[in-house]
């Protein structure tokens, strides 16, 4: 054998323990959160759960805002749908069915109203979509009062044990989304919009439909989403599940997380989630002058979030 097949070989060799090593510890991660609900009091679940559906709402949106440029501040309308959906339904159809309706619903909303919005950019996109938030809040609230009702009650509901790995599927779903739209063909085309539609369109990309289709895509996990939140508060109130300031915690997530790097919406997610559990507890007139300030020293000093900021530690270790 000679020297080059040697050190070929040393390579392959290390390559797959690597490879082994890496598997191990997702697979061991994986059997940790799996055994979670077993050990957890309320309140450890609960955050649990809380923390799940931040990663799959800033993941979702990173998806498209993080991928496209274009910053939305409509979350809250399809997380809003979601939950309207589980009050209508409920005791009505099985919950995997409500789930995937609710995300049907989204993507159908997300491309009727994506295609006229689409065609703006800049700050006009990012009040539009707060409008088109705005004004479906304002349609449910009609018909809900037309209907002689101003919020509905759900009766037996699950359990947080049994809505544990549903969410957990639904942030592991929005971060894989994430790391697959950094390779595929389709993120690079989101990308090049990124940088510059106009040359992206030049060169052959299809800005309107890779838009379009990101956008739908964004919409489906927050909707889903939603049908749980409902679930979990067991009352539906219209102006408190299309609240906007789940849109604003969504983006202030993902801009301290990193919204351009796969990993990036879960380490916001959870830094802001772990973060507000503890100001809550002991400084809640605190908490949001915190935030404020960390989204402005982020967006100042850190414009590569969490995520970033690792990377360039890790580089300058290497």
């Amino acid at each position: 054998m000679s020297q080059v097949d040697k050190v070929e070989r040393m390579v392959d060799v290390s390559v797959g323990k690597s490879a082994w090593r890496g598997n191990g510890m997702w697979l061991a991660g994986l059997a940790v959160i799996a055994y979670l609900p077993r050990i957890l009091d309320a309140y450890g679940l609960n955050v649990c759960l809380e923390l799940f559906s931040w990663i799959a709402l800033t993941g979702a949106w990173a998806a498209f805002s993080g991928m496209t440029g274009y910053v939305s501040l409509g979350q809250a309308v399809f997380y809003g749908l979601g939950a309207y959906l589980a009050a209508l339904l409920w005791q009505g159809a099985p919950l995997l069915v409500i789930v995937l309706a609710a995300g049907a619903a989204a993507a159908v909303l997300a491309l009727l109203v994506g295609f006229p919005a689409l065609r703006v950019r800049g700050p006009y996109f990012v009040i539009l979509s707060f409008g088109i938030s705005e004004l479906v809040k304002y349609v449910v609230v009609a018909i809900e009062a037309a209907l002689g009702s101003s919020g509905r009650l759900l009766i037996g509901t699950p359990a947080p044990e049994q809505m544990f790995y549903p969410l957990f599927a639904l942030a592991a779903i929005a971060t894989a989304i994430n790391i697959w739209l950094a390779r595929s063909r389709f993120g690079y085309g989101l990308k090049a919009i990124s940088e510059d539609e106009t040359a992206a369109a030049t060169i052959g990309v299809p800005t309107l439909r890779y838009k379009l289709t990101a956008f739908a895509l964004s919409s489906v996990i927050p909707a889903m989403v939603g049908v749980f939140a409902a679930l979990r508060s067991t009352y539906f109130e219209p102006m408190q599940l299309f609240n906007p300031i789940t849109s604003f915690t969504v983006v202030s997530m993902a801009i301290i997380g990193g919204s351009q790097r796969p990993i990036g919406p879960l380490l916001g997610a959870c830094f802001i989630t772990l973060l507000s559990e503890l100001l809550w507890s002991h400084a809640p007139q605190l908490y949001m002058i915190i935030i404020g300030l960390l989204l402005v020293v982020f967006v100042l000093l850190v414009p590569g979030g969490l995520a970033g900021f690792g990377e360039k530690w890790i580089r300058r270790r290497k």
